[in-house]
């Protein structure tokens, strides 16, 4: 796989962008020190401006970043930063608490409504859920494909899990088992699925029994939905 530093996505950004460019942003696992891969960079672009030619501009650098195994960067205009809180609260809350500025000026901050965090949480637990179990019907009892469905839903679900601690007012831990354990405590499921797959996706631990930790994991994930369907948030 090649090889690409952040410094050097940096300096190929600004080559591409050039005075458009205004920051470039690490945020999620890899700012907070939790990457669940080797190579798990999110990165945010915001740029005064963006058309096709700008896009076309950055391509050759976005596919050298996708190729040493990261996602393309997300791209806003500033504007679109400060106005699209309210339809992505979760992946706001989640880039103000973990980031780090690479290039450029600071975010703006900007305000999370629990109201919307807590509607789109129940709506992504929800799909989340129903893309795991036609996983699972296509898995049937292949420990291989379990396994695959655990690790691509992975850093998904701890996002989710996430913004269920900051509806209750909560910080995050930074630590994604701790993260897991809290939930489960919450919302009534067992953690240690959850914990075997950061483990797993960590490199550290293989899954010894990939169908009993997907039978657990997709229980604590219907819970999880059960808790959040029920879920009254103080007033």
């Amino acid at each position: 796989m090649a090889t690409m530093t952040l410094d050097d996505l940096v300096t190929q950004l600004r080559s591409a962008y050039g005075d458009r460019l205004s920051t470039v942003v690490l945020y999620g696992s890899a700012a907070g020190g939790q990457q669940t891969r080797r190579s798990d960079y999110n990165i945010l672009l915001l740029l005064d401006r963006i058309d096709a030619s700008s896009l076309a501009a950055a391509s050759a650098v976005a596919r050298a970043w996708r190729d040493a195994g990261n996602p393309p960067p997300m791209t806003m205009t500033l504007e679109e930063w400060g106005g699209s809180a309210d339809i992505f609260p979760m992946e706001y809350a989640d880039i103000l608490e973990r980031h780090r500025v690479l290039y450029g000026t600071a975010l703006e901050p900007v305000q999370v409504s629990m109201d919307n965090l807590r509607l789109q949480l129940e709506q992504q637990a929800m799909g989340k859920l129903l893309q795991l179990r036609q996983g699972a019907l296509l898995a049937g009892t292949d420990g291989k494909r379990q396994s695959e469905l655990i690790a691509a839903s992975l850093s998904t679900m701890l996002v989710l899990f996430r913004a269920v601690l900051r509806l209750h007012g909560d910080r995050p831990p930074e630590d994604s088992t701790a993260l897991a354990q809290r939930v489960g405590v919450l919302a009534g499921f067992d953690a240690a699925p959850f914990a075997s797959a950061v483990l797993h996706a960590r490199g550290t631990n293989k899954l010894a029994d990939a169908g009993a930790v997907f039978a657990g994991y997709l229980e604590g994930i219907q819970r999880l939905n059960a808790y959040l369907d029920r879920y009254s948030s103080p007033r």
